[in-house]
């Protein structure tokens, strides 16, 4: 079985179908820790991987994209990067501003594939690299060694724009809603 992954998006880029940083605005409503984000409830459309998962379980992801790994995480720790948003047949069937996917195919052909958020908690920090080979990584605030590490200020539900943040952050235009971030150390 091959597994296949596709990271959309780092702080301040983009690629295509990713959540990017930009401008425009709307109302703001900061879910805790445990909670999905409106535009996080995402649907079972089918498909199925190895891992035993469910929309808003977390996990590790890593690896490569020809070699990926996943494993089940709790949502928060330091072990988790991703929350799954989503389940899907194909990746054509994730929302097109997801951060990244997981899939599983047999000779090219997908038989599932997880559609996944990076797993912000407000007020904890990511280092999330700026390169698209890299994964985001949950940090302490002040480890001194970790780089570009941006602490959640705010998720803002019902957003299609940065105009909330008064730095930056990344922007889920489809679900609506935009996480805001500090930057702590670039």
């Amino acid at each position: 079985m091959a597994a296949t992954t596709m990271l959309a998006a780092a702080c301040g880029g983009s690629a295509d179908g990713a959540a990017t940083a930009a401008d425009a605005a709307s109302e703001s409503s900061s879910p805790s820790t445990s909670e999905l984000a409106a535009g996080q409830e995402g649907s079972d459309r089918g498909g199925s991987v190895d891992l035993d998962v469910e929309i808003g379980d977390c996990v590790r992801l890593g690896g490569t994209m020809d070699d990926a790994t996943i494993a089940e995480a709790a949502c928060g720790s330091v072990e988790s990067n991703y929350k799954v948003v989503a389940k899907a047949k194909e990746t054509e069937q994730c929302p097109s501003d997801v951060d990244q996917w997981y899939s599983e195919s047999i000779l090219g052909n997908e038989l599932g594939v997880l559609c996944l958020d990076v797993d912000w908690v407000l007020g904890e920090c990511m280092s999330v690299p700026e390169s698209d080979n890299d994964e985001p990584q949950r940090v302490d605030c002040g480890d001194q060694d970790a780089s570009d590490v941006y602490r959640v200020a705010e998720i803002v539900e019902g957003a299609t724009g940065i105009e909330p943040c008064s730095e930056g952050g990344f922007i889920y235009d489809e679900r609506r809603f935009t996480v805001c971030l500090e930057t702590v150390r670039a």
